[in-house]
Formats: C-alpha cells, sequence, structure tokens
C-alpha cells in the first residue's frame, strides 16, 4: 500500500533514483523493478511512473549519477599533480572506479534500451564530456596534429583501457593474461605515449 505523498516531486525523484541505486549495486540489474523500487520507498508503483516515462529512463538516470562519478573523479586527476603523465593516471582512475563499484559500472554496458529508444541528449553530452577527460588528459602528447586525430585518438586509447577494465570486472583478465589489470593498463598506456611521440616519417 502506498503512502500519502510527503515529499516534494524533486525530493521523490531522488528517492525513487536512491532506492533504484540501491537495488542494482545490491543484486544487479536483474533485480530491478518497479515494485520493488516502491516498496522500498513507501510509495505505489505508479508514482514512479509519474516522475519518469518508464524503467528505462528511471535506469539512465542511476546511470547518469555514475557517469557524473566518474567524470568528477577523472577531473580531480587531471587537476592534481603526480609523477605519471596524466593519460596514465586517467586510466588508472578509470580501472579503480570500475572495481569500486562494478555492478553500476556495468549497467552502463548491460542495459540496453529499445531499438526505437534514441539515447537522451543529457545523456549523449555526458559521455562526451568524458571522452574530453581522455582528450585533454593526452593532449600534452600533441605538438602538432588536428583536433580530430586528437579525439580520434583518445577515444582508441579508451577503447584499448575500457576493454582491459571489462575483463576486469568480469574476473576474466587471468584467462587473457597473467599480469594484473593496474600493470596492463600502465604496459598500455607508456607504449601507445611512447609511439605517438615517436618521429614522424
Amino acid at each position: 500500500m502506498g503512502r500519502r505523498s510527503t515529499h516534494t516531486p524533486q525530493q521523490l525523484r531522488d528517492l525513487i533514483l536512491d532506492a533504484a541505486q540501491s537495488i542494482i549495486e545490491a543484486q544487479g540489474l536483474a533485480g530491478l523493478s518497479a515494485r520493488e523500487i516502491a516498496r522500498r520507498i513507501e510509495y505505489s508503483p505508479g508514482t514512479i511512473y509519474n516522475m519518469f516515462q518508464n524503467l528505462d529512463d528511471v535506469v539512465l538516470h542511476v546511470e547518469g549519477r555514475v557517469l557524473d562519478g566518474l567524470d568528477q573523479r577523472l577531473s580531480e586527476v587531471l587537476t592534481s599533480a603526480g609523477d605519471k603523465p596524466p593519460a596514465q593516471r586517467v586510466a588508472q582512475a578509470y580501472l579503480a572506479f570500475s572495481t569500486q563499484t562494478p555492478r553500476l559500472w556495468n549497467l552502463l554496458f548491460e542495459h540496453h534500451l529499445p531499438q526505437s529508444t534514441q539515447l537522451p541528449a543529457w545523456y549523449q553530452q555526458k559521455l562526451e564530456t568524458l571522452t574530453g577527460r581522455m582528450e585533454q588528459a593526452i593532449a600534452p602528447e600533441f605538438t602538432d596534429g588536428t583536433a580530430e586525430t586528437r579525439r580520434d585518438s583518445a577515444r582508441a586509447l579508451w577503447a584499448a583501457v575500457h576493454g582491459i577494465t571489462s575483463l576486469a570486472t568480469a574476473d576474466k583478465l587471468t584467462s587473457v593474461t597473467s599480469q594484473d589489470a593496474v600493470r596492463m593498463i600502465d604496459d598500455l598506456v607508456t607504449t601507445y605515449l611512447a609511439g605517438l611521440a615517436a618521429p614522424k616519417h
């Protein structure tokens, strides 16, 4: 039985997202349902659909929180001093974030919208912002080249880092190599940056 509303719309949205995030952290995406969210916040399931378009919309907003958290982590790394190159520190921060909250991080890649549904503009902007962080990290390695070249290089490096991270969070890395993920990412980024710095013929 739902309770009478005692919250503002924004407070209610936050309650729903807090509950959804908690469920996903504990049980993964498979454990999420409108009924379980409603039970936890002590409102009727219909209340959820008054605040969000559907359950996919709820999940997208939880993902938005994850993306914001990751962006904040990478931003902090980029603005702090360190002995290693920025790209190396950003890559390691990406790995650390994923291993600290594996179910939330995996949510970004497990959740798929129906084919006819496009990602909202606000979500796409968050993805672009994250790509921009890697571009910012490798920018010092470019003495020439176009913005497009830098963007393509950043995305290629990000994809490679993501591949190692995915294997690590799925506990599959040992089937590929005896190296741990931290060492692999360091080797990857070091080799990639050395390639960028090599004389072009």
